[in-house]
């Protein structure tokens, strides 16, 4: 894999406290968010191979939202080890697909953040490091060029807030 995106899902809400966390939908907010992302990934030519998608409800509408407005249909598979995922298991689904391009992952925080900063090592871009250092927010998205999946393996490139785009 030479790319990986790593996407945690867009907002939720907590507006039916009936429900299990799992069946979480997004908010109003991460419904406004989630095709953000997605736009500013297509305006910047950022097309994955494929995706890994967290099956809770949450985070497969973040993915549907954001693979709307990709040029191109991404291959998916819900995976349903990545939902509250460690970043060792997160590291280990994503091996399954090194000899792809580019691959992202949609999932869940603290796994998710913390497999990124594991990841980024040196060549980091230093402001998108102290941004990603800073919170990993919903709906952020870190993307990564991998030398090797493994800690400090991958430099830091790119990491977009939904807050710091173009609305």
């Amino acid at each position: 894999m030479k790319t990986l995106y790593l996407l945690r899902h867009a907002k939720s809400s907590w507006d039916d406290p009936a429900l299990d966390d799992f069946d979480r939908p997004l908010s109003k907010r991460g419904r406004t968010a989630a095709p953000l992302v997605g736009r500013y990934m297509a305006e910047h030519g950022w097309q994955p191979d494929r995706a890994m998608v967290s099956p809770a409800v949450r985070a497969r509408d973040t993915w549907r939202l954001v693979s709307a407005e990709l040029p191109a249909p991404v291959k998916t598979r819900f995976e349903p080890a990545i939902y509250m995922a460690e970043p060792e298991a997160l590291l280990s689904l994503l091996r399954e697909t090194e000899a792809l391009g580019s691959v992202i992952l949609v999932g869940h925080n603290p796994g998710l953040e913390t497999l990124a900063a594991r990841l980024a090592g040196p060549g980091s871009d230093p402001q998108a490091r102290a941004r990603m250092t800073e919170k990993f927010p919903t709906a952020a998205l870190a993307r990564l060029d991998v030398a090797e999946l493994k800690p400090g393996g991958a430099a830091l490139t790119d990491f977009i807030r939904p807050r710091d785009l173009p609305s």
